[in-house]
């Protein structure tokens, strides 16, 4: 998704988000992440400055928060936060999951074999969450652990970082049944075009 992402030829429009949409977000975001504290999403998106949404091609927003420049002769720039396409989940930058590293969101584990082809933007296997060094939050008999279509945070065996952020396209009950076919579509992944963008302008 962001594997050549460029922000100065990606980029549309941009407009600032309205209070009511910034809370709609917020409340999307606490619903995914039930760990989640309103205190914290109040640090991660302050009512002000508002957030600054960017259309990126047709079917893709990216949420922003301004930042100041305090270096004189320096512009002030976007920092991206969230992204959302079409009207799947609202996913986390990485950027913004190293910068506050106990953020407590849906998250799962691949084994060390999955590693590198993460790394390269491919999409997580079945066997890649359930083989040793793999993990996902327990099923219960209310329901799996995670459902399909969830957006999650995903980390590697042996990692202390998040490495990628995607969203189920089975739910982790699924994955332990069927083990086999893609577990996970990977939106977001270490190395790729927008984590290596620092700033929107």
């Amino acid at each position: 998704m962001f594997r050549k992402f460029d922000p100065d030829n990606d980029v549309s429009t941009s407009t600032q988000v309205k209070a009511s949409v910034q809370r709609a977000l917020k409340s999307q975001i606490m619903e995914a992440n039930p760990a989640l504290t309103d205190e914290t999403l109040d640090v991660l998106m302050p009512k002000k400055p508002p957030l600054i949404q960017y259309k990126v091609g047709p079917h893709m927003m990216l949420y922003c928060r301004h930042v100041d420049s305090e270096a004189e002769g320096t512009s002030a720039s976007d920092f991206p936060v969230f992204f959302q396409q079409r009207d799947g989940p609202i996913l986390p930058t990485l950027k913004l999951i190293h910068m506050y590293p106990d953020l407590q969101m849906t998250s799962v584990t691949v084994d060390k074999g999955a590693i590198p082809f993460l790394l390269g933007g491919a999409n997580i296997m079945c066997p890649g969450l359930t083989n040793p060094g793999g993990s996902m939050p327990e099923d219960t008999e209310e329901g799996p652990g995670v459902e399909n279509g969830a957006g999650i945070v995903i980390f590697a065996e042996g990692k202390e970082h998040a490495i990628a952020v995607g969203f189920m396209t089975m739910s982790s009950a699924e994955i332990r049944q069927k083990n086999k076919g893609i577990g996970v579509e990977v939106s977001h992944f270490l190395g790729d075009g927008l984590y290596l963008s620092d700033e929107i302008h």
